[in-house]
């Protein structure tokens, strides 16, 4: 059971007070009859609710795929940066959602975005062996020798040591390569240091590919959309 007023704020309905004075108009209903209290608990999986004789869709959680920009941050808030909360409409925004793991301000590709913090977790923790796959682009040649490196794991420039990841190599020569980078952990700037360690910069960066999720070709950077109901579903399957 949950309170009317905080059902409606949850869906974009407007706050509190906003509610209260839809609810004073007479344009909220409950099984078609005309609301007189904002704060009556009821049970949105249970009741009809209609506002300015629209149906309510409720929904507690909400679930996000963005083809992340350049230089927006991976937060739901910023001092300085557009995040990429910031890019949702507040319908969107009105669910509180924060984006799963991380990508860096200038690393671009599929985002997830969500309220569901079960499934948060379940995806970014490195136990459950979700695959992140990168596509990048290489300031130098990569060969073989470093594809075993990953195969291993990179030492990073703190001592960390990377699990096992897998480097694929798509184009190499002396003016530089395109791989495609897959690993199950979402350490700070982690496939840029993984680089690093082999003396190699990432000079562009993209993830493509999120567990079971591919990036929506159909979205432009910047845009995202809803994910269906067998995507929610293959996401939580993992």
């Amino acid at each position: 059971m949950e309170r009317l007023d905080k059902i409606l704020s949850n869906l974009g309905y407007g706050t509190r007070k906003e509610i209260k004075a839809l609810v004073k108009q007479g344009l909220v209903e409950i099984d078609n009859e005309v609301v007189k209290d904002s704060g009556m608990k009821i049970d949105p999986d249970d009741k009809e609710i209609r506002v300015s004789g629209e149906m309510v869709n409720y929904r507690q959680n909400i679930y996000l795929i963005m083809n992340k920009p350049n230089g927006v941050v991976s937060a739901t808030f910023d001092n300085y940066d557009e995040t990429v909360v910031d890019l949702l409409d507040p319908e969107h925004q009105a669910f509180k959602p924060f984006p799963v793991g991380r990508l860096d301000k200038d690393t671009v590709g599929l985002l997830l975005l969500t309220n569901d913090g079960e499934l948060n977790h379940r995806l970014i923790s490195p136990k459950w062996h979700v695959d992140k796959i990168y596509y990048a682009e290489i300031d130098k040649p990569v060969d073989q020798n470093d594809v075993e490196k990953f195969k291993i794991g990179i030492t990073l420039d703190d001592g960390y040591k990377c699990l096992p990841g897998k480097l694929k190599i798509l184009e190499s020569d002396e003016n530089g390569s395109k791989v495609e980078v897959t690993i199950q952990e979402g350490k700070f700037h982690q496939v840029k240091r993984m680089f690093n360690a082999l003396d190699k910069n990432v000079v562009y960066l993209k993830r493509i590919k999120f567990g079971p999720m591919e990036l929506d070709l159909d979205l432009e950077e910047g845009e995202y959309r809803e994910l269906s109901e067998d995507e929610i579903k293959s996401l939580k399957t993992i």
